[in-house]
């Protein structure tokens, strides 16, 4: 587990060693709607337990190891599989990923997650970018940091939704942007959280991402996150809840959210201003 600066300089180091001294400047965390494979095919791959003291996944739909680079582009980091509360780690521990990115010297994270409709307006299948989010997970992973006052006013990048969204209106994909509330889990909200997660102005409600979203601010990267939409939260809709039917939809729905997340991170940082030969 990682706990210390020691640990994490460790795995850090475990990284470099494969990459061959490249540096890294973009991170993405592939959560349940992508996190079985990653995004473009690496250069090298290694297991979350190749890393020293790193945590190990346990949910279907995580892969569990960081996939180093893509085609053209060697200072893409991809974590397949992230990590939650439910698991048992803290809210610190959860956002190892991110500050891991951080430290091999990535200068911006894109965070991904799968969630459920709060906004009846939302449809299964749907891509939504996050626009603010609701801590509601009981625990902050600041706590007990030095210097930790961050400002999360400005979290999120929000200048990139009007060219995403232009973007992939062009490809007859509809991007709308929401608040992501965030739960411990793992057990769903009932329909009476729901209607209060709406009332609080709740779009949509997931187990994960805003602890890597707090940390990531106070580390000083740039921020931005995707969520897919894979059923409607309780009492939204009809349909029985599960774990299960998340990855049912993934598996209908999930190639073209991958498109979504691919043309975020192509616009963020052009692709060829950061090709490496």
């Amino acid at each position: 587990m990682i706990r210390s600066a020691a640990d994490l300089q460790r795995a850090a180091a475990a990284v470099r060693s494969r990459a061959g001294g490249k540096p890294f400047h973009t991170a993405v965390v592939l959560g349940s709607a992508l996190g079985a494979n990653p995004l473009y095919p690496p250069f090298d791959t290694l297991s979350y337990r190749d890393l020293p003291g790193f945590p190990q996944v346990s949910v279907a739909g995580h892969g569990g190891f960081l996939a180093l680079g893509a085609p053209g582009n060697r200072g893409l980091l991809q974590f397949c599989g992230r990590f939650h509360l439910y698991e048992g780690f803290t809210s610190w521990e959860t956002a190892a990923t991110v500050r891991l990115a951080a430290l091999l010297g990535c200068r911006r994270v894109l965070l991904t997650n799968a969630s459920g409709a709060v906004n009846p307006d939302l449809r299964p299948g749907d891509p939504l970018f996050i626009c603010d989010h609701l801590n509601l997970q009981g625990d902050n992973p600041l706590i007990g940091k030095p210097e930790a006052f961050v400002d999360l006013s400005r979290t999120y990048e929000l200048s990139l939704f009007p060219p995403l969204a232009a973007a992939l209106g062009e490809e007859g994909i509809v991007l709308r942007q929401g608040v992501l509330a965030a739960l411990s889990g793992p057990s769903y909200e009932t329909p009476a959280e729901v209607r209060l997660l709406r009332r609080m102005g709740a779009d949509a409600v997931s187990m994960s991402t805003v602890a890597e979203a707090i940390v990531g601010k106070y580390l000083g990267l740039e921020v931005a996150a995707l969520s897919f939409v894979a059923n409607m939260a309780a009492g939204v809709g009809g349909e029985s809840l599960s774990h299960e039917e998340v990855l049912r939809r993934v598996s209908l729905d999930g190639e073209r959210f991958g498109r979504v997340v691919r043309r975020l991170i192509e616009l963020w940082e052009p692709w060829e201003s950061v090709k490496i030969s």
